[in-house]
């Protein structure tokens, strides 16, 4: 993510000599002046900014609902609510930084904090993943196996998911941005490092295509598995509506509902962040020769995916809207409201 932004030049223009850097390709590392004009940078601020308060509150909302109101405490809303961290993480302490980096074509904060960032920028778009793949086992199991549902998704097994979902892209990412891992054998990246004014983080064939394989294309690809099993399933359910008990067909409805509801979820996911992966991994094959302007793109789009989720929540889920509707209002300050039906709009005291 972000992988090359603000690189200016390519790796075969770079040089090092006698132990010192020659930064007359890069500039004396100041920021260089901005092209772009003042009206542009004030719309792209305006938009981007826009992109983050949706983020932040939208994600902030999602887990105040899920935290607070009873009804919601199941094995898979708390898969939703830790992948609702996740977003409001990257919209808090990533997406700010970036949009600055972005407008002003300039890294203002540090080269030590440029890899905290990108570290947690890695970690938090693997982890993304890694929840929606830890979802769709969840609804696997509860349309295609629901009497096993009960015994195989209990509260300690999605404990150790959402563990998983966490520390392995976590270690990964911290790992492999601070060991500089990603730029052995890329010729010349010490000298972009020490003149450049931006943020560059650029990947070698190894980590680029690991990166791709390991943290996108693999689970994603099981992510698409598991849902097209679901969905024919499903259908056979749609089929049997009719000769099932009334409460078997509530629960299939709802069981249906879910899972298309989350494979929009997924499939919003994989569209916004194909392109970024796919251009990490094509990057280091094609001479670095990605324009700058595109990674940054991209990323951008790859952003846009936090933004989406709770939208696309508020859009298919009644129960959010209504939540959405109590946190406005301040009722969740009133600890009866903790057991308000969101379902049916009716609360219990």
């Amino acid at each position: 993510k972000a992988v090359s932004s603000g690189q200016t030049e390519s790796h075969h223009k770079r040089t090092h000599t006698n132990g010192t850097f020659n930064c007359s390709h890069y500039g004396n590392g100041s920021c260089p002046e901005n092209e772009r004009a003042l009206a542009i940078r004030a719309a792209m601020y305006a938009f981007m900014a826009g992109a983050i308060v949706i983020t932040v509150f939208g994600n902030l909302a999602m887990i105040v609902s899920i935290f607070y109101f009873k009804q919601l405490h199941t094995p898979t809303n708390f898969l939703i609510l830790s992948m609702a961290v996740t977003d409001f993480l990257l919209g808090l302490i990533i997406m700010p930084y970036s949009m600055v980096r972005s407008v002003e074509n300039c890294w203002y904060f540090g080269l030590a904090f440029c890899k905290i960032h990108y570290s947690f920028d890695l970690m938090l778009s693997i982890t993304s993943i890694f929840h929606l793949c830890s979802v769709a086992i969840d609804r696997f199991y509860a349309i295609c196996y629901p009497l096993r549902y009960s015994t195989k998704m209990t509260i300690p097994v999605i404990k150790r998911l959402v563990f998983l979902c966490w520390s392995v892209p976590g270690a990964f990412a911290f790992g492999v941005v601070f060991s500089e891992a990603y730029a052995d054998g890329i010729e010349g990246y010490d000298t972009l490092v020490a003149c450049s004014s931006s943020c560059p983080v650029t990947f070698n064939k190894l980590w680029g295509t690991t990166l791709f394989m390991a943290g996108f294309f693999t689970p994603g690809s099981v992510m698409v598995g598991i849902y097209g099993k679901i969905f024919a399933v499903s259908r056979k359910h749609a089929l049997a509506i009719n000769n099932t008990s009334e409460n078997q067909n509530t629960q299939m409805k709802k069981d249906t509902k879910a899972a298309k509801t989350l494979g929009i979820v997924m499939g919003v996911f994989l569209l916004c962040w194909f392109p970024c992966f796919f251009t990490i991994l094509l990057d280091p094959f094609l001479n670095f020769s990605t324009p700058a302007v595109l990674f940054d793109a991209l990323t951008w789009f790859g952003y846009f995916n936090s933004t989406c989720n709770p939208l696309i929540y508020g859009f298919f889920y009644p129960w959010f809207r209504r939540a959405l509707k109590y946190i406005l209002l301040g009722k969740i300050f009133s600890s009866h409201f903790q057991n308000t039906d969101l379902f049916t709009q009716k609360e219990t005291e």
